[in-house]
């Protein structure tokens, strides 16, 4: 394309539905691992007309990656873009997890569901302290802000973030989608964190970056574990496309906004023209036909629709109290006292020293109380004191 079509018209930051700024958000992350993958794929590749076609797709996802990112208004600051990105991490999370048929990437999806949770109550307060923005104007009321697996109870030693990854021919096909497209969105987040935390204006939220940035680092390990590693280069870049044509067409069914829904009707149908190369090129360089990666068809199965998911997470709430254990989540009262994880924590954590705690103290302190949007009181008694905030919960066997 011309150069002049990489840049868009913004949109309204005020006036535009949550869900499609999230959207935006979903498909910059699809097309940033896009670019990746195929930057991986070609240093991994002896074949250099290989690596040509590598590079001609590359060229595209790029184009599209920079239509997306020109989307975002200049008069969107730093924090007001993460509020989307946490809201994104918790509705996308939620609306994966409820669909769910491996009992196994479900539990993972819950895990993280909790902390990005907990991230987007504790950037709300920093939204509202230092820039006197509601939250709740910028999720919609769609997504409730208030306390998940405090923040400080996150940190876990590297040892029990891996998981058990799933089985590409034996799963199903909306498990393939759910785990490829949940490890792109936290990357894209992690991304995020890692390139704009550092340029925060205040101490207070650089440290508040640098801290949840190292969360989303954990998530992005425990999501990435969950792939299947036994394909190749060439039955991975199918997979890779065939999920951007089933992002693509799920944000076209969902949009609301017309101009986007046209331009996610037009990276659509760009996605199938790589789609179709990918599986051209892996069936005359590796011999592989597609039906031998969708035995069951390559129909989309159920599309992914942005939208609340309260009552879901507020039972999801209930397991605040789970933590890591090697592949597995277990509460923490299940852990042996001298387990790993408790002195990793110590040796990581100090709660009053920690931006994710102190920026919840500082707002109790200037307001009275934190900054909430709840339907109901907390499903978990130890998180609703408004006063005071917990640093205990998930952290010890006792907590207070």
């Amino acid at each position: 394309e011309k150069q002049t079509a990489l840049s868009l018209a913004p949109y309204d930051k005020l006036a535009t539905s949550p869900y499609t700024k999230t959207r935006i958000i979903l498909l910059s992350g699809a097309e940033f691992e896009a670019n990746w993958f195929l930057h991986q794929f070609n240093r991994h590749c002896l074949n250099n007309d290989v690596r040509r076609i590598l590079a001609a797709v590359r060229r595209d996802e790029q184009q599209q990656q920079k239509a997306l990112s020109s989307l975002k208004p200049l008069d969107e600051n730093i924090l007001e873009t993460t509020i989307a990105y946490e809201q994104l991490a918790v509705d996308l999370t939620a609306e994966m997890a409820e669909k769910e048929k491996n009992l196994f990437v479900k539990a993972q999806l819950n895990f993280a569901l909790l902390e990005d949770f907990d991230h987007l109550y504790r950037y709300s307060d920093l939204l509202d302290m230092e820039n006197g923005f509601n939250g709740y104007d910028y999720t919609g009321g769609y997504t409730e802000i208030t306390p998940g697996r405090p923040t400080v109870a996150e940190p876990r030693h590297p040892d029990d973030d891996v998981r058990r990854y799933i089985n590409f021919w034996q799963d199903d096909l909306l498990t393939i989608l759910h785990t490829g497209i949940i490890t792109a969105a936290e990357q894209q987040t992690m991304n995020y964190y890692m390139n704009v935390g550092n340029t925060y204006p205040t101490d207070e939220g650089r440290k508040l970056y640098s801290e949840i940035a190292m969360i989303e680092e954990q998530h992005v390990t425990g999501y990435g574990a969950l792939c299947d590693p036994s394909l190749c280069w060439f039955e991975s870049w199918v997979v890779h496309e065939y999920t951007e044509c089933y992002l693509y067409y799920s944000a076209y069914e969902d949009e609301t906004d017309a101009r986007l829904k046209k331009l996610w009707l037009k990276n659509y149908e760009k996605e199938l023209v790589h789609l179709k190369i990918a599986v051209e090129t892996m069936q005359k360089y590796n011999g592989r036909a597609w039906e031998q990666l969708f035995k069951g068809g390559a129909d989309f199965p159920s599309l992914i629709k942005l939208r609340p998911h309260k009552e879901y997470i507020r039972n999801v709430l209930k397991s605040i109290r789970l933590t890591g254990y090697k592949e597995d989540l277990v509460k923490i009262t299940e852990l042996p006292d001298d387990y790993g994880f408790f002195k990793y924590q110590d040796e990581v954590v100090t709660p009053d020293g920690a931006a994710t705690h102190n920026v919840i103290e500082r707002y109790i302190k200037e307001k009275g109380k934190d900054y909430r949007t709840e339907d109901a009181p907390h499903p978990d008694k130890l998180l609703r004191d408004r006063k005071k905030d917990n640093t205990t919960l998930g952290r010890v066997k006792t907590p207070e």
